[in-house]
């Protein structure tokens, strides 16, 4: 865990970290070592006292509405009385005057096309190598490898199935006939590419190695020729594939999906970031029994009708998600021996290895506009989104960019930021290029923020909230009339369940409808899903018909359960859910030092999970043990009784350690109760604080 360390500047840096920031990135930049740590200690006096500052506001904030709540316990909520105090204290600030953001600089991809984005774990380099080159998939492969087509026969046998092929060949030609409708009959009628006469001339742009290109609705389409393969030969128009531009952008996290809890952890993220930027990452590992080295994919290169090469990229556009305010890391250790900021770390690292971007230091760059993308989650209000914008200036002087080159995604996921949205995006006006919500976030700081006014809803009760609708409708109709549009992403959340894409495909062009140009998907495979809706709806032509945004009281309306009377059953119930799902994420997030994976829910459907759902579970249960809804004796006995049912679920992990029976020892189940009986007391309802300190007691031993 705790390495060498060495003196720079007053800062003592863990000796690896130093020795990678020294030799793989400062000096491909030919920035002078001496000066970007003299630099870096400027900037971590100046900005880790102010990181302090925030960190104390958000909890005299809490504390004032704590008190106010518990000064009416038992009253009616008197919500205009509530929005007044809110106002009274700062909570609320005022909105800005009209104002168009003036970001600049900002790579098609994040500004003019609508599609698909993936968040992949940093530490794992061959997940990562999957999402970056999740940029193409197969729409055949998609198809026959899960269950989109529901009523598409099933595989009778290992290998390739005809009459479920059929299904997909089918259900592919009739896609091309929607987006790329041909002058004259169907995509199913064709004989080869010379009976290609589309309606839409312009919307063919070229021959590639392997067929044809298209491009509809900004997203390309390679339909592929080939009646050698094994589908083609039996294709009357030898079509072997439809392959879909799909994950356009991926955003490699640093935050909820990744247990980095020390400098070995950091170091190894860094690293990955590194790799993808450079361009030479590789991953190597057993498939079949036999070593795989999975690359980054070459771009497409296609022959225009004019003669003219022209080249397509084969990888998704990068964002690098920091972590938020809230923690630090023993990577550096300040003067005095204090942990530095973990926020201010990764702007200063994450920021240097996309210097190495924006300079053109390297030969495929990830940005063609030599911007740097930073993803910010879980700043709260306006003031923290300001300190970003002037630590990523800060940043910006120390490696010698321009100002604005470091762009920002701002995360809507905390209440006093959504209630604030304006202001926020208004602070980091030049440089945000990026807004998304998450519903589980965003509840977690929901139950924590009015954790004092009453018990709760119940969890799944959460989604059909007024809050909640207003929360969504706000962000994108704030971020448009802020002057989004064509100059940055309005995101959507997760897609939780990878294994459920006929659902996802039912449901999920909501997203566009709402006016979002992204949305989160769990996979490389669910990304070229969703990709079939980007091609359904054109988010830019429908974003001018979007309403005005909801007004604060819906957005303020406490999801309270007044009048609500619960049978045993339901309490039961709820409480086995919140369990279950809690203990299922921390076992593998304590042991195994995993952030994310597909975890089986209560029912054994697999969804993917990071450290939100944590936070929401744990803020949930608090809050019923707090109201008396349910008893400490109550909350252990589901605890144990969903223990016993993660173990049964993993039993074919040979690395799992087993829960049950083991109550007063295991890790991770005493980092469960710790997250429920403590739940009060944590930041803002924050789960890494415990999460880091379990994990750091177990990975010697792991």
């Amino acid at each position: 865990m705790a390495g060498e360390r060495v003196e720079k500047n007053g800062l003592q840096v863990d000796a690896e970290l130093a020795a990678f920031i020294e030799s793989e990135i400062l000096a491909t930049l030919g920035r002078d070592i001496d000066a970007f740590w003299a630099g870096f200690a400027d900037l971590v006096t100046h900005f880790a006292p102010r990181n302090r500052q925030l960190l104390d506001k958000r909890d005299e904030l809490q504390a004032r509405i704590d008190r106010w709540h518990a000064e009416r316990r038992g009253q009616p909520h008197d919500a205009a009385a509530y929005r007044a105090f809110l106002e009274g204290i700062g909570y609320l600030v005022p909105e800005p005057e009209p104002f168009e953001i003036g970001t600049r600089n900002v790579d098609p991809e994040i500004a003019a096309m609508a599609g698909p984005q993936l968040v992949v774990p940093a530490l794992n380099a061959r997940f990562l190598l999957n999402a970056v080159n999740a940029r193409w998939g197969s729409l055949y492969d998609a198809y026959y490898g899960t269950d989109a087509l529901p009523h598409a026969p099933a595989a009778t046998a290992p290998g390739y199935d005809p009459a479920r092929g059929a299904a997909v060949i089918e259900a592919a030609r009739a896609f091309l006939d929607i987006a790329l409708p041909l002058h004259d009959g169907s995509w199913s009628e064709i004989t080869g590419p010379d009976d290609i006469e589309l309606c839409e001339p312009d919307a063919y742009v070229g021959r590639t190695a392997d067929g044809l290109m298209f491009c509809h609705n900004g997203l390309h389409i390679e339909v592929v020729f080939d009646p050698e393969h094994p589908v083609g030969r039996d294709d009357p128009a030898g079509i072997a594939d439809v392959r879909l531009e799909a994950a356009i952008t991926t955003i490699v996290d640093l935050e909820d999906s990744v247990a980095a809890v020390d400098a070995e952890d950091k170091l190894l993220g860094y690293r990955n970031w590194l790799g993808v930027i450079r361009g030479d990452l590789e991953a190597k590992f057993n498939k079949g029994g036999q070593e795989v080295t999975r690359k980054l994919s070459e771009d497409i290169s296609v022959t225009c009708p004019d003669g003219v090469e022209r080249v397509l990229s084969s990888r998704s556009l990068l964002f690098v998600r920091n972590v938020g305010h809230l923690m630090t890391s023993p990577a550096v250790l300040m003067p005095g021996n204090a942990e530095i900021p973990e926020g201010i770390l990764d702007a200063v690292v994450t920021g240097a290895i996309g210097a190495l971007d924006a300079t053109g230091k390297i030969s495929r760059p990830n940005s063609a506009c030599g911007s740097i993308y930073i993803v910010k989650p879980k700043m709260h209000g306006p003031d923290e989104c300001a300190f970003t914008n002037d630590l990523f200036d800060a940043v910006e002087d120390l490696l010698g960019l321009d100002r604005h080159t470091i762009k920002v995604g701002v995360m809507d996921e905390e209440r006093r930021t959504s209630a604030n949205l304006a202001a926020c995006i208004h602070a980091v006006r030049d440089r945000i290029v990026f807004i998304n919500t998450g519903f589980l976030d965003r509840t977690g700081d929901e139950i924590h923020t009015s954790m004092r006014a009453g018990p709760m809803i119940r969890k799944g009760a959460m989604k059909n909230s007024d809050w909640l609708a207003a929360y969504e409708r706000r962000n994108v109709a704030i971020g448009l009339a802020c002057g989004l549009s064509g100059k940055a992403q309005i995101g959507k959340g997760m897609w939780a369940a990878p294994d459920r894409m006929h659902a996802m495909l039912e449901e999920k062009g909501a997203h566009l409808e709402a006016g979002a140009n992204t949305a989160w998907v769990p996979s490389p495979t669910a990304a070229v899903l969703h990709a079939l809706h980007y091609h359904a709806t054109d988010v830019f032509e429908l974003q001018p018909l979007i309403g005005e945004a909801p007004g604060l009281d819906e957005l303020l309306a406490l999801p309270l359960a007044e009048g609500m009377n619960w049978s045993e059953e339901e309490i039961a119930e709820e409480l086995d859910n919140n369990c279950q799902g809690l203990l299922g994420y921390v076992v593998r997030w304590i042991d195994q030092g995993v952030g994310c994976s597909k975890v089986p829910d209560i029912n054994d459907v697999g969804l993917m999970e990071d450290r939100a759902t944590l936070r929401i579970s744990s803020q949930h249960i608090a809050n019923w043990l707090l109201h008396g809804v349910v008893s400490q004796e109550q909350v252990m006995a589901a605890l144990k009784r969903m223990a016993e049912k993660v173990d049964a679920q993993n039993a074919s992990d040979p690395s799992y350690r087993p829960m049950s029976g083991a109550w007063s020892t295991h890790p991770a189940f005493l980092a469960a109760q710790d997250l429920v009986f403590r739940g009060l007391e944590q930041p803002n309802g924050y789960t890494e604080p415990l999460l880091h300190a379990w994990r750091r007691k177990v990975k010697p031993a792991a």
